[in-house]
């Protein structure tokens, strides 16, 4: 049976590639483990000649006699961007993309019983004619053997590839019930699977079999004699259908996940298993939207790149993981763009665990090359298919070039090769022009017509000519509105407003199938894009992956969370002529109450908001008066009721006369007498902060008419330093293990103090170390740090300082179960 055997650790590693470094071992390297980057990066201002350049990675392993019968291959997950593989100094494999998988067959250069020098050469520039290398590229590409290493051990007979296809027969219940309720429904399901076999080498007689055995959950669904298969050559198909009685759904609610086993059986013996993970689910784009088990689902979703701070692509499956929870569990999407390029199974497979919905593309922006280019994004295109598509929770194959013009016979080859590998799902493929050539089976359109004032998508009509096919938006915003978490209040609420102009306008439009936002967090990129420092500030979070104001629009859509955030500090200072303007209340929760020093202002509810598409979206504050001004006592009732609307009308709209405040204020004087000097003291004793008392607001969420979580804004008396890390043990399987922590500076009510930008210190105790330096400097109120096992069992600490404010210790342990 197949063994799986990693080679994570102690690598050599050479920034220069000479030829005696294929048959000899460096002399100058540095031992380093894997995932690695060719070169760590600083946070901004730095470009891509860092990490171009043509190195050497090598490792000595020993493979033990037994294998000498075996059939042994070597496996890269991802190499950037060229790599030729030598063992013992002969060429095994040669590889042209950055962001798939390879293999080498090494059966028959391994020596047996003793050592073994693996080198690989790896070519990082971005002058290499294949995908996405060729002209200009929004994103830096870094470099290095970035994605785990392994052996793979297994009998002559074997697997070669199985590809398992589940779908659903019909509901056991005809019964009408609402979406939820089908969920919960028993259905019957069918296993599909094809299982590609290599040469069979025993010579069998008639009476002697292979078989292939298929198990749902340990349940036995077939076992099914495959004959003498001796006279195939290579690569023997067979095509297996099972049908369990009753299955669950995989659904973005209840992602139920089967483990499916299928084996290869001789004389009571298993030569090899292959062992998957399924989910039954009936997942259709048509031309009036997607649908998902029958039922319409809007996809909402955020695009995503694979980089991070310092270290480019190289973090450990725990920080790909965690990508996946942010998007489902703090910013409540259900669907993810992998923008642009396959990226880390283990990134898909949490997808496949959270219930997330994802569009994956081959590697490219904007420019198609030549015919070897095109030759590599073919094969491309069957690598990224063949190695995902065994993952529920793909549902669309981006085989054209992001953005790039329409050249028919290219993506013919595309759109023929993804059909070929996997008939199951549709081909999509990302353009920015509207009417071009559609090829593929969905249309997916990168819409930047919302520009802040104006409407937030166009019509599919205007886009496609084919309008019964379905139609996508696969980017929206982005650099239409560069944000960072430092700029002023009214630029972060227009950020966040932006992106819920855009999800309303969508929501409204059914044969819309939904969007994929630009983007998940900011990113290092080329001189050509970003802010001059080498960072697109696009994110709804920021490298570090802390939320700006804008994330909030998507977490509000949240089921299991409570959500609360309102978009100003209520500092006057924050605004030109210090006019309060417009603030949101963006929540969740069944209504908001405003408070003034304790004084009930107004409750806000879901139907105040103007975006009648959203359930939950972004609720307008236009009340900052309540009934003070009747309580106050120096004014009629009626005079109270025109002075309130007055005041609010200024403190959103500011001071300029539009014609309801003229008709207010001539009401007021001329027919309540109210002097017009009275006007600026009457301002400044309800709304103003002048000089008075100091104002506190507090907004209390209410949810089943319970307090849920309250959000106080009063002038900073006590900054504070808040860390959160993602873990705190770390685990060392076959590699290192990375815990990230968001750090956010705060005030004594744990609001973000966005300005403060003073060095923030780290210092690690025990088996740990920092990734990047151990000073930074605070960003918008919030900064990150990641820590780093280092192959030792044992307890430590991260200390998070800053001068005047209490150090922050963080315990850690390191737990090595290799």
């Amino acid at each position: 049976m197949g063994q799986r055997i990693y080679l994570d650790r102690k690598w050599k590693f050479n920034e220069v590639f000479t030829e005696d470094m294929i048959r000899m071992p460096m002399k100058d390297s540095q031992t380093v483990s894997l995932p690695h980057t060719v070169k760590e990066t600083p946070l901004s201002y730095f470009d891509e000649s860092t990490y171009q350049m043509v190195s050497c990675y090598q490792k000595i392993t020993v493979a033990p006699p037994q294998w000498e019968k075996q059939a042994i291959k070597l496996t890269f997950e991802g190499v950037g961007h060229l790599a030729d593989v030598y063992i013992n100094g002969q060429h095994v494999c040669h590889h042209e993309c950055g962001y798939t998988a390879f293999s080498c067959d090494v059966s028959k250069v391994l020596k047996y019983g003793d050592e073994n020098l693996i080198t690989v050469k790896v070519d990082s520039n971005e002058t290499l004619d294949q995908p996405p290398f060729g002209y200009v590229i929004d994103y830096m590409t870094y470099g290095g053997i970035y994605r785990d290493v392994y052996f793979e051990v297994m009998e002559k007979v074997h697997f070669k590839d199985v590809f398992l296809q589940p779908a659903l027969l019909e509901r056991i219940s005809t019964n009408k019930r609402s979406p939820k309720q089908i969920k919960m429904m028993k259905v019957q399901g069918i296993l599909k699977s094809e299982c590609l076999l290599t040469k069979n080498i025993f010579k069998l007689s008639e009476k002697e079999q292979i078989f292939v055995r298929q198990y749902l959950d340990d349940t036995l669904l077939l076992s099914q004699p495959i004959g003498n298969i001796e006279e195939v050559e290579e690569g023997y198909l067979i095509n297996i259908t099972s049908a369990p009685t009753t299955v669950k759904l995989w659904d973005i609610e209840s992602p139920h996940l089967y483990q499916v086993k299928t084996q290869i059986v001789y004389e009571d013996r298993v030569l090899d298993e292959h062992v998957g993970t399924v989910g039954f689910r009936n997942s259709e784009f048509k031309k009036t939207g997607y649908f998902l088990n029958g039922r319409r689902v809007k996809l909402r979703g955020l695009n995503r790149h694979q980089s991070f701070p310092y270290v480019g692509y190289a973090m450990p499956e725990s920080m790909q993981r965690l990508d996946a929870r942010i998007l489902k569990e703090e910013l409540a999407v259900n669907a993810v763009r992998t923008s642009h390029y396959p990226q880390s199974q283990y990134f898909i497979d949490e997808c496949d665990r959270l219930g997330i919905l994802v569009f994956t593309e081959i590697p490219g922006w904007q420019h198609i090359g030549g015919d070897k280019w095109k030759d590599i994004a073919v094969d491309t295109v069957k690598e990224m298919i063949l190695q995902y598509r065994n993952h529920p929770s793909i549902i669309l194959w981006g085989v054209r070039i992001n953005e790039s013009i329409d050249d028919d016979d290219f993506y013919k080859r595309t759109n023929e090769m993804a059909h070929i590998c996997d008939p199951t799902r549709p081909t999509g493929g990302v353009r920015a022009h509207a009417k071009s050539s559609l090829l593929e089976d969905v249309y997916t359109y990168n819409d930047f017509v919302h520009s802040g004032d104006n409407k937030g998508c166009s019509k599919k009509a205007d886009i496609t000519s084919d309008e019964d096919k379905p139609y996508l938006v696969s980017e929206y915003n982005g650099h239409m509105y560069p944000t960072k978490s430092f700029d002023d209040e009214e630029h972060r609420q227009e950020h966040a407003i932006r992106h819920a102009n855009v999800l309303d306008a969508i929501a409204g439009e059914i044969d819309i199938a939904g969007s994929f936002g630009w983007c998940m967090f900011d990113y290092n990129t080329h001189k050509d894009f970003g802010a001059g420092d080498r960072i697109c500030y696009h994110g709804v979070m920021d490298m570090f992956r802390n939320p700006k104001l804008a994330s909030a629009v998507y977490s509000a859509f949240s089921e299991t969370e409570n959500v609360l955030e309102v978009t100003s500090s209520f500092d006057i200072g924050e605004h030109p002529a210090c006019n309060r303007g417009r603030s949101y209340i963006i929540t969740n929760a069944d209504s908001v109450k405003m408070y003034k020093n304790d004084q009930l202002i107004k409750e806000y509810f879901p139907e105040d908001s103007e975006y009648k598409n959203l359930k939950h979206g972004p609720i307008l504050i236009n009340d900052y008066v309540g009934d003070a001004v009747e309580k106050d006592g120096s004014f009629t009732k009626r005079q109270a009721k025109l002075i309130k609307k007055a005041l609010n009308e200024v403190a959103v709209k500011g001071y300029k006369i539009t014609p309801s405040l003229a008709w207010l204020a001539f009401r007021l004087v001329v027919i309540h007498r109210i002097s017009p000097s009275k006007a600026v003291p009457i301002y400044n004793k309800f709304i103003g902060d002048w000089g008075g008392e100091s104002r506190e607001y507090r907004f209390e969420a209410i949810k089943n008419d319970q307090v849920v979580k309250t959000i106080t804004k009063e002038a900073v008396t006590s900054p504070r330093i808040e860390a959160k890390a993602s873990h705190t043990l770390l685990t060392e399987l076959h590699t290192y293990d990375v815990s990230h922590v968001r750090i956010k500076l705060v005030d004594q009510n744990d609001n973000q103090l966005f300005y403060f930008n003073q060095p923030i210190s780290f210092e690690v105790e025990g088996p740990l170390e920092i990734i990047g330096p151990k000073v930074v400097s605070a960003a918008g109120g919030c900064t990150g740090v990641y820590i780093k096992s280092k192959g030792k069992d044992g307890d430590g600490q991260l200390i998070i300082s800053s001068q005047g404010l209490e150090p922050v210790k963080i315990s850690m342990s390191v737990e090595c179960l290799n």
